[in-house]
C-alpha cells in the first residue's frame, strides 16, 4: 500500500466553536475550505474540521492526541493562557527529552504541544559519516 497523504479529521459537536479554536486560538493557516469544512496546515500534516458526518450516536471523546511541534512551549503556554485556554499540563521536560505541554480543544480532544530542545537526538544527523 502506498500512502500519498494524510490528515486528521475532526467531527466536532459545535463546528463553529471548534473552527474558531483551530483558526483563531491556535492560529493554524487554512489549506482549503469547502462547504461545511475547513482544512488547516499543521506542520507536515493537515487537520480537517468537518461540519458534517457526525452521527447522533457518535462516540464521545477521542482516544488519541494531536501532536503539534512548536518552537517555544513557554511562549505557547502564555499565548494560550491569555486566550483563555486552560492548560492541562504546563510545559515540562519529559524523560524522553522533549518539552511538552497539554491542552484540549473545545470537544476535549487532547493536544500535546512539543518543543524539541537543541540537543535532542531528533535534531541530530543520524546518518553515518562517509568513509
Amino acid at each position: 500500500m502506498e500512502i500519498l497523504s494524510s490528515r486528521l479529521i475532526l467531527r466536532p459537536v459545535d463546528y463553529q466553536r471548534t473552527l474558531e479554536f483551530y483558526r483563531d486560538t491556535l492560529d493554524l493557516a487554512i489549506a482549503r475550505e469547502y462547504p461545511g469544512g475547513t482544512v488547516f496546515f499543521a506542520g507536515q500534516s493537515l487537520i480537517e474540521v468537518a461540519g458534517h458526518g457526525r452521527g447522533d450516536d457518535a462516540q464521545v471523546g477521542f482516544g488519541g492526541a494531536i501532536w503539534l511541534q512548536v518552537r517555544d512551549c513557554g511562549a505557547a503556554s502564555v499565548q494560550l493562557a491569555l486566550s483563555g485556554v486552560p492548560i492541562d499540563k504546563k510545559p515540562e521536560l519529559q524523560p524522553w527529552g522533549l518539552i511538552e505541554m497539554w491542552v484540549r480543544d473545545p470537544d476535549g480532544v487532547p493536544i500535546v504541544l512539543v518543543e524539541v530542545p537543541e540537543d535532542h537526538p531528533i535534531r541530530r544527523d543520524s546518518r553515518s559519516t562517509p568513509k
